[in-house]
């Protein structure tokens, strides 16, 4: 399957760095006139993580990548160190956890991130907010987030996360995508496949039931070549 599928992933990821800007982050889209201009923290986090993957895929196919590895260090970077360059969604908690969920920060930088607005997010036994303005926790979001504690070793504040969203579960073993807890209502109103499969991916990483349970530890993942790009500012550490 991997090398059936090789082809499609070196297409990808060089049509996704074809997007990337001086600066690292990459746009969110292209349009007729070209990249977009706008960056957006989440994805490029998503994308970092990707990359990583595509370059433990070159290396098990011994075909290397340098401009791969020069781009996600890049782009790990500018995630770690310029928030400048992104929208700003912080209403979002996606926006919170995922430079963590995606590996670019690790470490005490990835601690303080979480710990500066866990209480804004965090709903005692029920979850995460999907934004931190309304009383609505979200299912797929608190097993995202679980796997992003996992990745750093808090290992207790996970299994609690991944306990608190269980109130979402129906008894046929589906669940719901959230719950309005101002009012007590599912909303929407329909289990999701996407909130069912966090929960399984979650449920892994905290069992490592299986070999893919560590995918978002990626202690194993390529980091790429960090520092080799200019910046002004001088810090890579992550």
């Amino acid at each position: 399957f991997a090398e059936t599928m090789w082809p499609v992933v070196t297409r990808a990821i060089d049509f996704v760095l074809g997007l990337q800007s001086s600066g690292g982050e990459i746009a969110w889209a292209r349009s007729p006139s070209g990249p977009e201009p706008d960056a957006l923290l989440t994805g490029c986090a998503s994308i970092y993580h990707s990359i990583r993957c595509a370059l433990a895929l070159a290396d098990y196919f011994d075909d290397p990548q340098p401009e791969w590895e020069v781009a996600v260090g890049q782009l790990g970077h500018v995630i770690a160190h310029h928030p400048e360059a992104f929208v700003i969604k912080d209403r979002w908690s996606m926006e919170w956890y995922y430079p963590v969920l995606g590996g670019a920060l690790r470490g005490a930088a990835a601690r303080e991130r979480i710990d500066e607005r866990w209480d804004d997010f965090v709903v005692p036994g029920l979850g995460i907010r999907c934004v931190d303005d309304r009383p609505w926790v979200t299912g797929a979001e608190t097993c995202e987030l679980v796997m992003a504690l996992d990745a750093i070793g808090d290992s207790a504040r996970a299994h609690e996360q991944f306990a608190a969203m269980h109130h979402l579960r129906e008894e046929d073993g589906s669940y719901w995508t959230g719950l309005v807890y101002a009012d007590g209502k599912r909303w929407p109103v329909e289990r999701t496949t996407w909130t069912g499969a966090a929960m399984i991916l979650a449920a892994d990483a905290l069992s490592s039931t299986t070999a893919a349970s560590g995918i978002f530890r990626g202690e194993d993942l390529p980091r790429g070549l960090e520092g080799e790009y200019d910046c002004a500012c001088a810090t890579s550490d992550r």
